[in-house]
């Protein structure tokens, strides 16, 4: 009997260890973790290479920061004429096969759905509405921490982007670090240039880098 008591304590620890961590990851292509999450967190899909344990139970909806990604991304959908350009995506976790996107002027990792499509030199653009261009700009106005926001808006003042293969680079100084932190919405991530070691307050970041999308 005492070994019976004991078996199902091992068993039962077993099952709690085996469970993904808060904002962990617990499915998606090529998975061979856990698919539940410890309690007080859901396992919610944000696309088919990757699901995460967000806050919440099964029967809830968390409410999005961030509602909707702006239609000035070049939306990869058939309502419209075909997008032309690259498509940029990060290539680690947790936003592996998120994709580069505005969202009210503000750069974030979403959906392929909505991904823009790029044209990509020195500068970085994505048609906007109206005919317009908007361009992928780096926020220097805050200097006293090291990541610096990404944002989209008319004028290009930053131009030295670059390419080294498919990654995505600022070229002076060199800097490929990029940095994603999760919002309420478990499928967009706001994106930010990292320069060195800091980041937001009280919010969940990891470090990433940005390539154009496999040709293969």
């Amino acid at each position: 009997m005492k070994c019976l008591i004991v078996l199902s304590a091992v068993l039962a620890f077993a099952t709690v260890r085996a469970q993904s961590p808060a904002w962990g990851q617990c499915g998606g292509i090529g998975w061979s973790g856990s698919t539940t999450c410890v309690p007080g967190y859901t396992c919610v899909e944000t696309n088919t290479y990757y699901s995460q344990c967000i806050p919440g139970t099964a029967s809830s909806t968390p409410t999005a920061t961030i509602t909707s990604v702006s239609s000035t991304t070049g939306s990869s959908t058939s309502t419209g004429p075909t997008p032309t350009g690259s498509q940029i995506r990060s290539d680690q976790d947790p936003t592996y096969h998120f994709y580069l996107q505005n969202s009210d002027g503000s750069a974030v990792l979403g959906p392929e759905s909505s991904s823009g499509y790029f044209a990509i030199g020195t500068t970085i653009s994505v048609p906007g509405e109206n005919g317009t261009t908007l361009y992928l700009n780096v926020d220097t106005s805050d200097t006293t921490v090291s990541y610096q926001a990404l944002t989209f808006g008319p004028t290009a003042t930053t131009t030295d982007w670059g390419l080294e293969g498919d990654t995505i680079i600022e070229t002076d100084p060199r800097q490929l670090n990029f940095l994603t932190c999760a919002t309420e919405d478990a499928s967009v991530y706001s994106l930010y240039l990292q320069t060195g070691n800091d980041s937001p307050s009280g919010q969940t970041c990891s470090l990433t880098s940005l390539h154009l999308d496999c040709l293969c």
